[in-house]
């Protein structure tokens, strides 16, 4: 029952990351397609192989890959394009890598590179924030060209 919870999770994370293709283009030819995948690692001759699959079936542990591809399909450059990933609960970002976004850990309201954030200790102080505390992963675009795309990821793991 758990495992079919989290791949309804799973599902909503997918659809909700991104601002849905079709929805964009009717504004602006600029389009962003959301997809998560689920990390399998498989031994091959003692070495360890990955292989990005889609989400049947998920566990606490298993590590997810968040992407958002973008492109621009319009005829000038798109300018400070703004993508922003929510975190929903029973998803966790990985501390691998999280260094290197920007993130929130209060709903989106500030944001800032992990090092930087704090939150409620719980006893009237406040702690360094970590990877299991943010909420949302953000991403300026400050210029991208007409016909040009590419692909925005973030790691996580199902709690």
């Amino acid at each position: 029952m758990k495992a079919r919870l989290l791949v309804a999770l799973i599902g909503a994370i997918a659809a909700s990351s991104a601002v849905p293709a079709a929805a964009v283009q009717a504004a602006q030819p600029f389009e962003l397609v959301s997809d998560v995948k689920v990390d399998k690692v498989t031994l091959a001759d003692g070495k360890e192989v990955h292989a990005l699959v889609e989400p049947a079936v998920v566990v606490p542990g298993d590590r997810l890959v968040f992407s958002t591809r973008y492109r621009n399909n319009g005829a000038v450059k798109a300018e400070n394009i703004v993508v922003t990933n929510p975190i929903k609960p029973g998803i966790a970002l990985a501390a691998d890598g999280s260094n290197d976004l920007v993130v929130s850990v209060d709903g989106g309201k500030s944001w800032g590179k992990l090092a930087l954030l704090k939150v409620a200790d719980g006893q009237g102080g406040q702690r360094a924030a970590q990877a299991t505390d943010v909420t949302h992963v953000r991403w300026v675009l400050a210029s991208v060209a007409p016909g040009t795309s590419g692909t925005l990821s973030f790691n996580a793991i199902v709690r």
